[in-house]
Protein backbone atom coordinates (compact mmCIF):
# COMPACT_ATOMS: atom_id res chain seq x y z
CA UNK A 1 0.00 0.00 0.00
CA UNK A 2 0.93 3.77 -0.42
CA UNK A 3 3.26 5.19 2.32
CA UNK A 4 2.00 8.70 1.44
CA UNK A 5 0.22 9.33 4.92
CA UNK A 6 -0.57 12.35 6.76
CA UNK A 7 -0.51 12.89 11.05
CA UNK A 8 -4.35 12.53 11.45
CA UNK A 9 -6.18 15.52 11.90
CA UNK A 10 -9.46 16.38 15.29
CA UNK A 11 -12.29 14.66 14.63
CA UNK A 12 -13.92 18.50 13.64
CA UNK A 13 -10.79 19.05 11.55
CA UNK A 14 -11.54 16.45 9.64
CA UNK A 15 -14.79 17.07 9.19
CA UNK A 16 -14.29 20.37 7.87
CA UNK A 17 -12.05 18.96 6.13
CA UNK A 18 -14.32 16.44 3.90
CA UNK A 19 -17.13 18.74 3.75
CA UNK A 20 -14.88 21.05 2.04
CA UNK A 21 -13.68 18.55 -0.64
CA UNK A 22 -16.92 16.52 -0.75
CA UNK A 23 -18.16 20.49 -1.42
CA UNK A 24 -15.14 21.14 -4.17
CA UNK A 25 -16.29 17.70 -5.97
CA UNK A 26 -19.39 18.58 -6.69
CA UNK A 27 -19.00 22.18 -8.07
CA UNK A 28 -16.09 21.32 -9.94
CA UNK A 29 -17.95 18.28 -11.66
CA UNK A 30 -20.37 20.76 -12.44
CA UNK A 31 -18.56 24.38 -12.96
CA UNK A 32 -14.75 23.01 -13.52
CA UNK A 33 -12.20 24.14 -11.77
CA UNK A 34 -13.16 27.97 -12.02
CA UNK A 35 -14.58 28.09 -8.85
CA UNK A 36 -13.08 29.90 -6.34
CA UNK A 37 -12.48 29.12 -2.88
CA UNK A 38 -15.08 31.23 -1.48
CA UNK A 39 -17.96 29.49 -3.41
CA UNK A 40 -16.50 26.13 -2.31
CA UNK A 41 -16.32 27.22 1.44
CA UNK A 42 -20.55 28.58 0.60
CA UNK A 43 -21.56 24.82 -0.69
CA UNK A 44 -19.38 23.25 2.35
CA UNK A 45 -21.12 25.24 4.72
CA UNK A 46 -18.36 26.60 6.37
CA UNK A 47 -16.38 29.90 6.89
CA UNK A 48 -13.97 30.97 4.03
CA UNK A 49 -11.34 31.04 6.96
CA UNK A 50 -11.92 27.43 7.86
CA UNK A 51 -10.93 26.82 3.74
CA UNK A 52 -7.93 28.67 4.03
CA UNK A 53 -6.74 27.43 7.07
CA UNK A 54 -6.43 23.69 4.88
CA UNK A 55 -6.03 24.66 1.94
CA UNK A 56 -4.11 27.86 1.13
CA UNK A 57 -5.12 28.21 -2.75
CA UNK A 58 -6.93 26.11 -5.03
CA UNK A 59 -4.45 24.35 -6.30
CA UNK A 60 -3.62 22.65 -2.49
CA UNK A 61 -7.25 21.88 -2.68
CA UNK A 62 -6.98 20.06 -6.54
CA UNK A 63 -3.69 18.36 -5.29
CA UNK A 64 -5.51 17.01 -2.02
CA UNK A 65 -8.46 15.21 -4.21
CA UNK A 66 -5.55 13.60 -6.65
CA UNK A 67 -3.71 12.77 -3.39
CA UNK A 68 -7.49 11.35 -2.12
CA UNK A 69 -8.47 9.35 -5.57
CA UNK A 70 -4.88 7.88 -6.56
CA UNK A 71 -5.08 6.26 -2.52
CA UNK A 72 -8.28 4.59 -3.48
CA UNK A 73 -6.93 3.38 -6.72
CA UNK A 74 -3.57 2.16 -4.77
CA UNK A 75 -6.04 0.24 -2.47
CA UNK A 76 -7.78 -1.27 -5.38
CA UNK A 77 -4.80 -2.26 -7.29
CA UNK A 78 -3.15 -4.05 -3.23
CA UNK A 79 -6.67 -5.50 -3.26
CA UNK A 80 -6.28 -6.92 -6.80
CA UNK A 81 -2.93 -8.10 -6.17
CA UNK A 82 -4.03 -10.45 -3.24
CA UNK A 83 -5.94 -12.44 -5.40
CA UNK A 84 -4.20 -15.39 -6.50
CA UNK A 85 -4.80 -16.35 -9.93
CA UNK A 86 -3.38 -13.29 -12.46
CA UNK A 87 -6.83 -13.38 -14.67
CA UNK A 88 -8.96 -12.67 -11.69
CA UNK A 89 -6.19 -9.94 -10.37
CA UNK A 90 -6.48 -7.70 -13.25
CA UNK A 91 -10.31 -8.37 -13.75
CA UNK A 92 -11.02 -7.58 -10.01
CA UNK A 93 -8.83 -4.46 -10.36
CA UNK A 94 -10.66 -3.28 -13.85
CA UNK A 95 -13.96 -3.95 -12.54
CA UNK A 96 -13.69 -2.40 -8.72
CA UNK A 97 -11.35 0.93 -10.68
CA UNK A 98 -14.64 1.40 -13.18
CA UNK A 99 -17.00 1.32 -10.59
CA UNK A 100 -15.04 3.69 -8.43
CA UNK A 101 -14.56 5.93 -11.56
CA UNK A 102 -18.04 5.65 -12.63
CA UNK A 103 -19.33 7.60 -9.21
CA UNK A 104 -16.70 10.04 -9.56
CA UNK A 105 -17.84 12.98 -11.78
CA UNK A 106 -15.16 14.84 -10.42
CA UNK A 107 -11.99 12.77 -11.44
CA UNK A 108 -11.43 13.66 -15.21
CA UNK A 109 -11.17 17.53 -13.75
CA UNK A 110 -8.97 16.58 -10.51
CA UNK A 111 -6.59 14.16 -12.99
CA UNK A 112 -6.48 17.36 -15.50
CA UNK A 113 -5.72 20.16 -12.74
CA UNK A 114 -3.08 18.11 -10.86
CA UNK A 115 0.14 19.20 -10.13
CA UNK A 116 2.25 16.41 -11.18
CA UNK A 117 5.34 17.64 -10.73
CA UNK A 118 4.61 18.12 -6.38
CA UNK A 119 4.86 15.92 -4.18
CA UNK A 120 3.20 13.51 -3.23
CA UNK A 121 1.53 13.91 -6.06
CA UNK A 122 3.70 12.56 -8.50
CA UNK A 123 5.09 9.55 -5.98
CA UNK A 124 1.51 8.28 -6.15
CA UNK A 125 1.31 8.53 -9.76
CA UNK A 126 4.42 6.50 -10.06
CA UNK A 127 3.48 3.73 -7.76
CA UNK A 128 0.01 2.92 -9.49
CA UNK A 129 1.60 2.68 -12.81
CA UNK A 130 4.33 0.04 -10.74
CA UNK A 131 1.13 -1.72 -9.33
CA UNK A 132 -0.75 -1.74 -13.05
CA UNK A 133 2.61 -2.96 -14.95
CA UNK A 134 2.41 -6.04 -12.62
CA UNK A 135 -1.34 -6.63 -12.67
CA UNK A 136 -1.13 -6.50 -16.48
CA UNK A 137 2.54 -8.32 -16.88
CA UNK A 138 0.77 -11.37 -14.36
CA UNK A 139 -2.49 -11.74 -16.51
CA UNK A 140 -0.63 -11.49 -19.54
CA UNK A 141 2.14 -14.01 -18.81
CA UNK A 142 -0.52 -16.08 -17.63
CA UNK A 143 -2.57 -16.31 -20.72
CA UNK A 144 -5.45 -14.74 -19.10
CA UNK A 145 -5.45 -11.60 -21.35
CA UNK A 146 -4.82 -10.56 -25.07
CA UNK A 147 -1.07 -11.06 -25.56
CA UNK A 148 -1.11 -7.48 -26.89
CA UNK A 149 -2.68 -5.80 -24.00
CA UNK A 150 -0.88 -3.43 -22.06
CA UNK A 151 -0.73 -0.96 -19.17
CA UNK A 152 -2.01 2.09 -21.50
CA UNK A 153 -5.15 -0.24 -22.26
CA UNK A 154 -6.20 0.12 -18.57
CA UNK A 155 -6.36 4.10 -18.57
CA UNK A 156 -8.25 3.71 -21.91
CA UNK A 157 -10.68 1.27 -20.46
CA UNK A 158 -11.38 3.36 -17.43
CA UNK A 159 -11.44 6.78 -19.75
CA UNK A 160 -14.22 4.61 -21.61
CA UNK A 161 -15.81 3.90 -19.03
CA UNK A 162 -16.13 7.43 -17.48
CA UNK A 163 -17.51 8.93 -20.56
CA UNK A 164 -20.56 6.57 -20.48
CA UNK A 165 -20.82 6.83 -16.93
CA UNK A 166 -20.95 10.93 -16.82
CA UNK A 167 -23.13 11.03 -19.78
CA UNK A 168 -25.89 8.47 -18.00
CA UNK A 169 -25.53 8.41 -14.71
CA UNK A 170 -28.89 10.17 -13.96
CA UNK A 171 -30.63 7.60 -16.26
CA UNK A 172 -29.19 4.48 -16.30
CA UNK A 173 -26.34 4.21 -13.42
CA UNK A 174 -25.36 1.14 -14.05
CA UNK A 175 -25.45 1.55 -18.29
CA UNK A 176 -21.33 1.42 -17.59
CA UNK A 177 -21.54 -2.14 -16.64
CA UNK A 178 -22.67 -3.52 -20.44
CA UNK A 179 -20.07 -2.07 -21.99
CA UNK A 180 -17.21 -2.73 -19.81
CA UNK A 181 -18.16 -6.33 -20.05
CA UNK A 182 -18.14 -5.44 -23.88
CA UNK A 183 -14.31 -4.48 -23.49
CA UNK A 184 -13.74 -6.78 -20.94
CA UNK A 185 -14.61 -9.66 -23.77
CA UNK A 186 -12.53 -7.57 -26.58
CA UNK A 187 -9.23 -7.93 -23.88
CA UNK A 188 -10.18 -12.13 -23.79
CA UNK A 189 -11.83 -11.36 -20.02
CA UNK A 190 -15.17 -12.89 -20.68
CA UNK A 191 -17.80 -12.91 -17.80
CA UNK A 192 -19.99 -15.62 -17.14
CA UNK A 193 -23.64 -14.62 -19.03
CA UNK A 194 -25.46 -14.41 -15.63
CA UNK A 195 -23.00 -11.43 -14.93
CA UNK A 196 -24.00 -9.21 -17.76
CA UNK A 197 -26.05 -6.31 -17.71
CA UNK A 198 -28.99 -5.35 -19.94
CA UNK A 199 -28.89 -2.41 -22.83
CA UNK A 200 -30.16 0.91 -21.92
CA UNK A 201 -33.96 1.45 -23.06
CA UNK A 202 -34.42 3.75 -25.92
CA UNK A 203 -36.36 5.93 -23.29
CA UNK A 204 -33.17 6.28 -21.11
CA UNK A 205 -31.12 6.11 -24.59
CA UNK A 206 -33.19 9.14 -25.47
CA UNK A 207 -32.89 10.82 -21.97
CA UNK A 208 -29.36 10.73 -21.82
CA UNK A 209 -28.77 12.88 -24.87
CA UNK A 210 -26.93 15.86 -24.80
CA UNK A 211 -29.09 18.87 -23.65
CA UNK A 212 -29.15 21.85 -26.16
CA UNK A 213 -27.16 24.52 -25.61
CA UNK A 214 -28.56 27.57 -23.13
CA UNK A 215 -29.10 30.65 -25.58
CA UNK A 216 -27.27 34.00 -24.01
CA UNK A 217 -29.68 36.22 -22.41
CA UNK A 218 -29.90 39.57 -24.44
Amino acid sequence: MSQHKERPLRADAERNRQLIMRAADRLFARRGTTVPLNDIAHEAGVGVGTVYRRFPDLQALIDALFTERFTTFLRLADEAEQQPDPGRALLHYLLAAAQWRARDQALDIVLAHADLDAKPVYGMRDELGEHVDGLVERARAAGAVRDDFESADVYAFLYMIGAVADRTHAVAPDAWRRYAEVLLSGFGMDLPADARTSAMTDGQVRRSWPEPPVAPSS
